[in-house]
């Protein structure tokens, strides 16, 4: 039987949000992908790369497991009552409900984060609990059929943490082996932990306005679900 996986598609998506696990998942054996937006005009990354959608709201199908992407783009997503409709639509019967980096706090705004344990990318990651979440951090982290994966590259990790669970691990790790995902950086830097002082602060400093701008944001969600709840 085919598997059926969307991705989110959205304006100034973080293209390796998208793109890593896509990746991945499209190795694995009788699955179609979907890049998933309302129309089917090209939509430009925050990075410029230029994605097309492959299917609309209207005519996605029902989909086996459904993927938030994040990316400089989430901000409106997060009050975009037709998306999240569409969402939680989807999330209503599919096996796996997941995400990817900041893709998490749109879940989180389609109330999909109520009382579970979820993850975000380090620098947003204080903003899950405002959206009713268990924050919890980690590369991966599952509750459920909630899969949600920490920032950007930590998507691979979650995608092939998905396969396994979708047809095993044997052909899960195959699929690693045949894209060599064996990371070795150059720098221990990939985490705040481990991060000099000093490049971490000028993470933050760079976050800053976005940090800003999506706390206000999941204020005014936090007041919504709550209205709604």
């Amino acid at each position: 039987m085919t598997l059926h996986i969307g991705f989110l598609l959205f304006p100034k998506v973080q293209q390796l949000d998208l793109t890593g696990p896509y990746d991945v998942l499209a190795s694995l054996p009788d699955a179609r992908l979907h890049l998933i937006w309302k129309d089917l005009a090209p939509i430009t990354s925050s990075s410029g790369l230029v994605f097309t959608p492959t299917t609309t709201f209207e005519d996605c199908p029902a989909l086996d497991v459904i993927c938030i992407p994040g990316g400089a783009g989430v901000g409106p997503l997060m009050e975009d009552p037709e998306t999240l409709a569409f969402i939680a639509r989807q999330a209503a019967q599919a096996r796996y409900v997941t995400s990817v980096c900041t893709g998490a706090l749109v879940l989180g705004a389609a109330g999909l984060l109520q009382g579970r344990k979820a993850t975000t990318h380090w620098a947003y990651h204080h903003l899950l609990a405002g959206l009713g979440a268990i924050p919890v951090k980690d590369r991966v982290v599952r509750d459920g059929n909630l899969l949600t994966g920490g920032g950007i590259t930590a998507g691979i990790d979650f995608a092939l943490t998905l396969a396994a669970e979708l047809v095993g691990a044997q052909e899960a790790q195959l699929i690693q082996l045949q894209l060599e995902y064996a990371p070795a950086p150059p720098f221990n830097a990939g985490s705040p932990e481990t991060a000099p002082a000093d490049v971490r602060e000028i993470a933050l400093q760079r976050a800053a306005e976005s940090r800003k701008q999506r706390g206000l944001i999941v204020e005014r969600v936090a007041q919504r679900l709550k209205q709604v709840g």
